[in-house]
């Protein structure tokens, strides 16, 4: 197993053990699409952060950059399991595309129930993804 392998696979195992309300999935695959998912959606916050908070959007490449090497580190196990090799970056384009629109909504909606109920998706979604980084 490689140096960077173990080091995930120790980051995942620490993960669980200090939070347990974020379960991770079992199977290779769904981890795959959870991290992906993840990636995704922390991609459309920095892209939406760089136009309005720009210092807050380096943090986030950061959290992102965690997030990419998670999954390619679970990539050879999810392709073992039967997982397509372009299907993470399926997931990814996604999941940023949804969280693109979500946090369009929030911020230019002219429409007060939507533009709550926009932010408050949009910050469900992204605190499952920080619940998953250690000192996110």
């Amino acid at each position: 197993m490689s140096s960077l392998r173990t080091l995930i696979v120790g980051f995942i195992a620490l993960v669980g053990l200090t939070a347990p309300a974020v379960s991770l999935p079992h199977s290779p695959s769904a981890r795959v699409q959870l991290f992906a998912t993840c990636a995704g959606r922390l991609s459309a916050l920095e892209e939406h952060q760089r136009m309005f908070d720009g210092p807050a959007s380096e943090q986030t490449a950061q959290h992102k950059a965690m997030f990419d090497d998670i999954i390619s580190a679970l990539m050879p196990d999810a392709r073992a399991y039967g997982l397509p090799g372009r299907q993470a970056l399926v997931w990814q384009i996604e999941a940023k595309m949804a969280h693109a629109v979500l946090m369009q909504r929030a911020t230019f909606s002219t429409d007060p129930r939507a533009k709550e109920r926009a932010q408050q998706a949009a910050q469900m979604r992204l605190s499952q993804c920080q619940g998953i980084l250690l000192g996110a």
